[in-house]
């Protein structure tokens, strides 16, 4: 796939903001045809640009909690880095994870429903991934913006 246009990005944005908004509605709001709407999203699909869809739970209604957690690693190194990334692809547990820049190597988000759900994830994955030095995590209070979508469907 080439370089995305204005029209790739507003389809985005708009997919952003509502990912179950008919490809009709899309095609409009961003002022193409249904079906050059469709191609467009399915080259990004393929391309890998559009990694896939999900669902935004409210974690008020599902009993979960959120934990943000940074991880600091014993080195820094490329053979650090690429064993302690693919060791986190294996925990579905671990829904986000980002290489950062700053105080810690990684910022990981986790969903529990417990601290003791949270305490056989810290025992049993987190302190267990290779090359870790330094665990640090936070529990969330409540969801203050978690997309960009005002409002609720």
């Amino acid at each position: 796939m080439t370089a995305l246009d204005a029209i790739d990005r507003n389809i985005l944005r708009v997919l952003r903001l509502d990912a179950r908004k008919s490809n009709a509605g899309i095609a409009e709001e961003v002022g193409l045809s249904p079906s050059a709407c469709l191609r467009r999203i399915r080259l990004m699909e393929q391309a890998g640009v559009i990694r896939g869809y999900t669902v935004l739970l409210d974690t008020a209604s599902s009993d979960a909690m959120a934990v943000i957690i940074n991880i600091s690693l014993e080195r820094q190194t490329e053979d650090y880095l690429d064993r302690f990334e693919a060791a986190v692809r294996e925990h579905p547990e671990i829904r986000e994870c980002y290489l950062m820049t700053g105080g810690s190597d990684y910022l990981l988000r986790v969903e529990v429903a417990s601290s003791v759900g949270f305490e056989r994830i810290h025992k049993e994955i987190l302190s267990t991934l290779p090359g870790v030095a330094r665990i640090h995590s936070s529990f969330s209070i409540r969801d203050v913006l978690a997309s960009r979508k005002v409002g609720r469907t």
